[in-house]
């Protein structure tokens, strides 16, 4: 993507179902869940920028021996810096305590962060600030081992008021309004509840609060607690969570918006956020690693049975398109040629745009992530061009002679690599005009390639805000002379923010709705923007089920057309020679090349949940009233 946009999270879960020594005699070291967990997150280091997080509990320890171990860093580099802090830690302790080094039993009373549960994770926060208080896993604390709760996940809520207040409601005092803090506290209220009734349930039956706690850990219903925590959730999640004495869950929204798989044997039960990264680790085929179904939570009790439970009823499966689109690794076998078939599907446009001039086109991307779409772009250029070969060849066969024929098949589709970033350069200088030249060499470009009678056809995921196209690409681009420019988009238009994890908050930085915008003032009809803010008010106090997006209204005198036209004129300074011609997918070949992954709202504004109704309205009305801010 050639827009800086940030990513989601990412979460990696691990409990090791054998005791530590096993894995000391299989794989050589007990150190074995550590070193598993920093390659989860590793591989997941394309999701998360700006912190990661690390926790660890040991089973069956004595009262006095710390059992929980968490570590968090939001360095440039925070799992590098996470793990080389527990390399360092471990070391001291084997340096100091050689006797440590062959016993597993003694590494697991003395040494901090080895155990049998892990949970990690890779954050690129939404909003708020980088500080480590943001950065997950979350804690809270307590003296009873079950009650110990740890919490990440990749989730946003669209109402997290509503939640803080329900949480106000029930006598607590919430430490701020964030929406991992609320959801933790509800999580943790419902525990509190469950814990306190098994042990009125022990203690009629005669048990001491010692005798208790044991049976209590035994007893804990994870299905019965989240169902009770997460009524009035809403929002896209995969969330993660560890209990003190060794219950864990890995639980995921009804619409399955946020993604999360998992892979269980005999040894290990594994999630992440990604399947290749299950795949890759821990050397397992495709069919192996399983999607957690939406609305379903993956349980695993501390005696290491594991279950799959519905916590709440699915809605229809809108898991999010940009993951195929941008956010996941392309390594995954059905992502691959999803975004292959972005490329493929987009071919038709890029005809029209270039008049079928393929002897005259150069096809190129914009490193890396639209390179997969690239291929199927090209895949589908050859095809059309063999297609015209034959045809040719079969109309003219009576007088082709050798020479013509072999000029006929030499033809080929021109690809070459013409955009290559440059990511040492950065732009130091504040000052607008300064910055703005530094930010045009972003990019270099390859000389030499590109005639005069050609157009250039770059190929791009996704286009958000248009900003680097204006002051970067395209001005490299035009430096190589070309007749047209036609920059392809193989996602469609975004023209919504999203509020479920994706920092795409604010109308106005769209370039789409730029655009839409800029027509409306073109054709004298500004009184559409005064209707859609008045009904947009009127919904204020709706509740969510009951408002209506109006913010579609905003589009609907346009075509998709009109709009991308709109987008190219935008982007083009004066200063560009070249005619420029920027193209989207549509939302129908979407669908049709990611049949599993149909959450579109960012492109039609049909959001899964109710409260992302409310959250677009009040991003209009937030750019309407001239207010910088977010609007969940």
């Amino acid at each position: 993507m050639s827009d800086a946009i940030k990513h989601e999270c990412g979460i990696a879960f691990l409990r090791l179902k054998k005791p530590l020594a096993f894995y000391k005699e299989k794989y050589g070291s007990a150190f074995y869940g550590i070193q598993k967990m920093y390659l989860l997150m590793e591989k997941q280091h394309n999701r998360g920028q700006d912190g990661a997080g690390f926790a660890s509990i040991k089973f069956d320890v004595a009262p006095g021996e710390r059992y929980i171990s968490r570590v968090r860093s939001n360095q440039s580099q925070p799992i590098q810096d996470i793990f080389a802090q527990i390399n360092e830690r471990l070391n001291e302790e084997l340096l100091l305590h050689p006797e440590y080094l062959d016993n597993v039993a003694l590494q697991k009373e003395h040494l901090p962060y080895i155990g049998e549960l892990f949970l990690g994770h890779v954050r690129y926060g939404t909003f708020g600030k980088n500080s480590l208080e943001s950065v997950h896993p979350f804690l809270r604390q307590n003296n009873w081992m079950h009650r110990n709760l740890i919490i990440a996940g990749n989730f946003n809520m669209t109402n997290v008021t509503e939640l803080f207040n329900s949480l106000v409601e029930l006598g607590q005092h919430p430490k701020e309004m964030a929406d991992t803090v609320t959801v933790m506290e509800k999580i943790g209220h419902f525990l509190d509840d469950e814990v306190t009734d098994l042990y009125q349930e022990c203690k009629n039956n005669g048990l001491s609060k010692r005798e208790a706690s044991p049976v209590i850990a035994e007893k804990l219903d994870i299905a019965k607690i989240l169902k009770r925590a997460s009524k009035g959730w809403d929002g896209g999640y995969a969330m993660a969570g560890l209990l003190g004495h060794g219950d864990a869950f890995v639980f995921r929204d009804p619409a399955g918006i946020r993604p999360a798989y998992f892979y269980e044997d005999d040894e290990i039960v594994v999630v992440a956020s990604e399947r290749p990264v299950i795949q890759t680790v821990f050397n397992v085929p495709f069919e192996k690693v399983q999607e957690l179904q939406p609305g379903h939570a993956l349980i695993v009790k501390k005696n290491g049975t594991v279950t799959e439970e519905e916590i709440i009823t699915p809605t229809v499966k809108k898991a999010c398109s940009f993951e195929r689109i941008y956010f996941s690794r392309g390594s995954d076998a059905e992502i691959y040629q999803e975004r292959k078939e972005l490329g493929k599907l987009i071919l038709p446009a890029v005809l029209e745009a270039i008049e079928d001039d393929t002897d005259n086109t150069v096809f190129s991307y914009i490193p890396n992530t639209a390179e997969t779409s690239f291929y199927g772009l090209v895949e589908a250029a050859n095809d059309f061009l063999n297609q015209r070969k034959n045809q040719f060849i079969l109309t003219n066969r009576k007088t082709l002679t050798k020479e013509k024929l072999e000029q006929i098949l030499s033809v080929k589709i021109r690809t070459e690599k013409i955009a290559i970033k440059d990511a040492k350069l950065r732009t130091f200088i504040t000052e607008d005009s300064s910055r703005d030249d530094l930010v045009a060499h972003v990019y270099d470009v390859t000389y030499g390639v590109i005639k005069p009678e050609d157009n250039l056809v770059i190929i791009d995921d996704s286009i958000v805000r248009g900003t680097t196209l204006k002051k970067s690409i395209l001005k490299m681009m035009d430096r190589l002379h070309p007749k047209r420019i036609v920059v392809v988009s193989s996602a469609p238009q975004i023209r919504y923010p999203d509020c479920y994890g994706i920092d795409m908050a604010k109308l106005e930085g769209l370039i789409a709705f730029q655009a839409a915008l800029a027509l409306l003032k073109e054709r004298n009809m500004d009184s559409l923007i005064d209707e859609i803010y008045l009904k947009c008010k009127a919904q204020e106090n709706f509740k969510d089920h009951e408002v209506v997006n109006y913010v579609t209204e905003f589009y609907k005198p346009f075509t998709d057309e009109e709009i991308s036209d709109k987008i190219s004129e935008l982007l083009t300074s004066e200063d560009i020679k070249a005619s420029v011609k920027i193209i989207f997918q549509n939302v129908a070949n979407l669908h049709k090349a990611c049949p599993k992954n149909l959450g579109d709202w960012y492109f039609t504004g049909d959001y899964p949940t109710a409260g992302g109704n409310r959250v677009v309205n009040k991003a209009f009305m937030n750019f309407y009233e001239g207010k910088d801010a977010r609007a969940y």
